[in-house]
């Protein structure tokens, strides 16, 4: 049976001005898929910044698309840096997109649409307005005037290739100017585009191992709205799906950083006394099978798990949308929206943790139980 390693840490990152949101770093042992192909959707309006859409990857069942969208700047100046997946030391590992005055490294993957790889094309600020380039963004001069037109050469090969490095991986490093952007001080996702992520997430037509790399919705005019005219499906995948081989994606419970013991430390089995070869042949035939019943019964267990789990993910997710659905009905300020989305991230990301949790106590090892000794399940409380 191959399992999948996953490294899962959730930290909460305070920035000046904004608040603190959840922050993911995930590594994953398999690449994401190709890139789908798709068209860009109109900006809906001045101020809004193409962020292209993305493979995430959720532990439960895999690679996910998040559908590229146009999202308001969090202030004037800052652009968008996508989020990319690289390989390092045997992983994939996702780095985040981050809102930054400049266009960090990321990936050297070309996303499209003004993000072929290295900076970005499709628009600049003029003091505190977007200045968009026609030649790259969909936009409407109808409704917005700052517009120029610039045709972008593209030296980039023409691919879908969705990762950095490893095996067929994009092969680019971050230049001096790039390692610089990236130690300055970010702005990280905003709530708004946590939930787009979140939305993305509980679509179960959005997963991979659903959509083979050509989901229905592939990019959207604003975050988390999925429906109506101007959703955009893929015309394409970006190249031939291939299904990973794997179970329960829930290794993050497996220290993968330890190291084996030294040879000196490792003891051989040593046989019992008086044992005769019949008794002996008995007692290794037996093992093998209370060890499948063993992996049987916990792998019982960690689909039972899986599926509690998923059901209060949904549960809270239908949660969050009716209170969104509300908010927009009372027309709440932008504040109140920003608060609400920023409770919503923090929800789900305390979930994550409590169900990593919940993973780790149940995959941990358990001391062999001793025939003399009482069982510690079957343990009774002390009369008091």
């Amino acid at each position: 049976m191959k399992r999948t390693i996953i490294s899962i840490l959730l930290c909460f990152t305070t920035f000046i001005s904004w608040p603190s949101v959840a922050q993911f770093d995930i590594t994953v042992s398999f690449g994401p898929p190709p890139l789908p192909v798709y068209a860009q959707p109109p900006c809906p309006d001045d101020g809004y910044l193409w962020t292209p859409g993305y493979w995430a990857y959720d532990n439960y069942f895999g690679y996910y698309w998040v559908p590229g969208t146009w999202v308001l700047a969090p202030q004037p100046g800052l652009l968008w840096t996508p989020g990319w997946w690289g390989w390092n030391e045997g992983v994939f590992l996702f780095h985040e997109g981050y809102w930054a005055p400049h266009v960090g490294f990321y990936g050297g993957i070309n996303y499209g649409f003004g993000f072929f790889g290295d900076g970005y094309a499709g628009g600049r600020w003029e003091g505190n307005h977007f200045s968009y380039n026609r030649a790259v963004s969909n936009v409407n001069v109808s409704n917005i005037h700052n517009v120029y037109n610039t045709t972008i050469v593209n030296d980039v090969t023409v691919n879908h290739i969705s990762y950095n490095g490893g095996s067929g991986g994009v092969e680019a490093r971050p230049t001096p100017a790039q390692e610089e952007i990236a130690r300055q001080h970010h702005i990280a996702p905003q709530p708004a585009q946590l939930r787009h992520q979140q939305m993305a997430r509980a679509n179960p037509q959005l997963r991979a191992e659903v959509n083979h790399g050509k989901p229905a919705v592939a990019a959207t005019v604003r975050p988390a709205e999925f429906t109506g005219s101007h959703v955009v499906a893929a015309r394409a995948a970006g190249g031939t799906y291939q299904q990973p081989e794997r179970k329960l994606d829930h290794a993050s419970a497996v220290p993968s950083h330890r190291a084996p013991l030294p040879l000196n430390q490792v003891k051989p089995p040593q046989p019992e006394p008086h044992e005769t070869n019949s008794s002996h042949q008995e007692v290794h035939e037996a093992k093998p099978a209370q060890q499948d019943l063993r992996q049987d019964h916990q792998q019982q267990n960690e689909r039972a798990l899986v599926d509690r789990q998923n059901a209060q993910h949904a549960q809270l997710q239908a949660q969050q949308q009716r209170e969104h659905e509300q908010a927009q009905q009372k027309n709440l300020s932008e504040q109140h929206q920003q608060q609400m989305e920023q409770r919503h991230a923090q929800q789900t990301a305390k979930m994550e943790q409590e169900h990593m949790q919940q993973m780790q106590n149940l995959q941990r090892p358990q001391a062999p139980h001793r025939p003399n000794e009482p069982d510690p399940s079957e343990a009774k409380p002390p009369h008091h």
